[in-house]
């Protein structure tokens, strides 16, 4: 195994890591030429690290186009991180309370650069949100952050200089009726949501659904996820501020109560 100036990193496994790390929902199929441009190698080096990942399960190939795409260990891996995740695991238990108590689908979400990842998932058994979603989400979503409750949330609470670093790499499409696209309104609003700490979603990221979302804070305080509470208006047809009048209470409750578990005072 080559190894590079740094007895302590191993130049293949960074490669290796790069060549997966080219993968991304917008490019989710690649082929050796696209992984040998994206990691600056050449294309026999690039084949030869393409096939050892094939081979070990972390990249699956078309046999009719003989393009890749991330294979069964690297969901394996993710689900497993996911699942490793000590917010998880100490906010399960009262998010589905919280469903409950509300009957709405209860949504946690952490952020991975300009976007969130959703970490979990509840739904209520009283089915009060029985309805088909416009969006297939599930844990290990994606969703761009500026335009999602959750996604305010946690970019309100990063420092000055990493929220400039993340909306330059935003792409400030429209995707509901009312999304933000001006840097400066989301920005003018991040502020507001620091103060509040609450953020509203009114119809930003898919028309009819909207969505209520608070902080979770570890033991020093930092922001480290956020829960929401989706409410679409074939369910519930009211005013966005109705829907934080009802569901902000339970809201704050729930998130203020795993963030005292994960030692927060």
């Amino acid at each position: 195994m080559a190894v590079d100036d740094d007895s302590t990193t191993s130049r293949s496994l960074e490669r290796g890591l790069a060549i997966l790390s080219s993968f991304s929902e917008s490019r989710p199929v690649l082929g050796v030429a696209d992984l040998s441009r994206s990691v600056e190698l050449t294309k026999s080096t690039t084949y030869r690290y393409v096939a050892t990942l094939a081979r070990l399960g972390y990249l699956q190939q078309d046999p009719e186009t003989r393009k890749y795409s991330l294979g069964p260990r690297v969901v394996d891996l993710g689900f497993a991180a996911i699942n490793s995740l000590e917010v998880t695991r100490v906010a399960a238990p009262y998010l589905q309370a919280l469903a409950d108590e509300t009957g709405y689908t209860v949504s946690m979400a952490v952020l991975d650069g300009a976007e969130i990842i959703y970490v979990e998932r509840r739904r209520s058994s009283r089915s009060a949100g029985g309805f088909a979603m416009t969006l297939d989400l599930h844990v290990g979503s994606r969703l761009p952050a500026y335009c999602t409750a959750m996604g305010k949330v946690l970019l309100a609470h990063q420092e000055p200089a990493v929220l400039r670093g993340l909306l330059d790499r935003t792409d400030f499409a429209r995707r509901g009726p009312q999304t933000m696209t001006n840097r400066e309104q989301l920005t003018a609003t991040l502020a507001r949501i620091r103060q509040s700490g609450v953020a509203v979603n009114d119809e930003e990221l898919v028309a009819g659904l909207r969505s209520v979302a608070a902080p979770v804070r570890d033991r020093t305080g930092r922001v480290v996820a956020a829960v929401s509470i989706a409410v679409h208006l074939t369910v519930w047809s009211t005013t966005a501020d109705a829907v934080v009048s009802r569901l902000e209470r339970p809201l704050r409750q729930a998130v203020t109560e795993v963030s005292n578990r994960l030692g927060y005072r």
